[in-house]
């Protein structure tokens, strides 16, 4: 038993570690997409250099690729792993009454979440990949901005983007603010860091929001 509960705890630690990565990389991923709204040269110019730099694109592009798969797939585990335990442990088991809806619903949130990165994968990673290396197209400095509004010309996809961001503000409100608690962050700064990441999880998908929605009604 005391195993079970050692691995479960790892596992917690473990995925909360790998969601603060992401959160950091989504600020970074927002700071540089919100310079497109006010300055398409200097959105060129980052993209630009993210797109070239070496450390960036074989170094930092499949750490990030392996923390959302690791951060997901630890999810999942997590995720069955507690629907086993509330089953043996309760003859009956009141979610509403021990958890809010959606820290009782993250694997929602998380599967639009992953859905969502599935369509952004599609829409920009995956073109860049075959633009670069399959196609081998020589590398055009100020091609970034255009591609990015041509993605919110239809109000389809952009009526998606706005849809996942708003489940990703969900996912965050209390997977950001727990994973301080999953690894030990539990002091006098605790109430501070919560207030922040529930400031962060609105935020941040709200500045992605009207991202999409300038992009949309500006092209």
């Amino acid at each position: 038993m005391g195993g079970l509960i050692k691995s479960s705890i790892a596992r917690k630690v473990a995925m909360a570690l790998s969601g603060l990565f992401l959160v950091f990389f989504l600020l970074q991923h927002f700071s540089i997409n919100f310079t497109s709204v006010f300055s398409p040269e200097t959105f060129n110019e980052i993209s630009h250099f993210m797109g070239t730099n070496p450390v960036v694109q074989f170094a930092l592009q499949p750490v990030l690729i392996f923390a959302v798969i690791f951060h997901f797939v630890m999810g999942f585990i997590l995720e069955l792993q507690n629907n086993k335990a509330r089953a043996v442990k309760y003859a009956k088991y009141n979610g509403g009454a021990n958890a809010s809806w959606v820290s009782r619903n993250m694997i929602y949130s998380g599967l639009v979440v992953l859905a969502f990165l599935g369509l952004h994968f599609y829409d920009f990673w995956v073109p860049e990949m075959v633009y670069k290396y399959v196609e081998s197209n020589p590398e055009v400095p100020t091609r970034y901005f255009e591609e990015l509004v041509h993605k919110f010309e239809s109000p389809i996809r952009t009526g998606l983007y706005v849809l996942s961001f708003i489940f990703l503000a969900l996912h965050l409100w209390h997977g950001f603010a727990s994973s301080f608690q999953s690894v030990g962050f539990n002091n006098k700064y605790s109430a501070g860091a919560t207030k922040f990441a529930k400031v962060f999880a609105v935020a941040i998908p709200f500045g992605f929001v009207v991202i999409a929605l300038v992009h949309h009604f500006n092209h």
